[in-house]
């Protein structure tokens, strides 16, 4: 059974960082693009950042550039979101999924916490 777990997340206060991770098992991990999204109260989903296998192109929500890192560890099929300069508006639950799209695959992480307040 495909399992994505994530980890990392917490409290936090303005202008701090965090690391989320999101190990993957029993999956082609290095076939997978790996993203991180987020949702907030009341909000819908919202991609934050995508790692993809091929080639490692990488995408990032505009309100994320400068600030979130996304990278992938393939030989430990992990997925990591480095977020640094944290503001109170990025508080959310931070989800983690891997996507296959040529042969439909989509799987989804259990989702972390990040709270950003002083």
């Amino acid at each position: 059974q495909v399992q994505l777990v994530e980890s990392g997340g917490g409290l936090v206060q303005p202008g701090g960082s965090l690391r989320l991770s999101c190990a993957a098992s029993q999956l082609s991990f290095r076939q997978y693009v790996m993203s991180w999204y987020r949702q907030a109260p009341g909000l819908e989903r919202e991609l934050v950042a995508s790692n993809a296998p091929i080639g490692g192109t990488i995408t990032y929500a505009d309100y994320v550039k400068g600030r979130f890192t996304i990278s992938r560890d393939n030989a430990k099929k992990t997925a990591y979101l480095q977020m640094n300069s944290l503001k109170p508006e990025d508080t959310a639950v931070y989800y983690c999924n891997a996507r296959w799209p040529s042969v439909g695959l989509n799987y989804w992480g259990q989702g972390t916490q990040v709270t950003v307040s002083s």
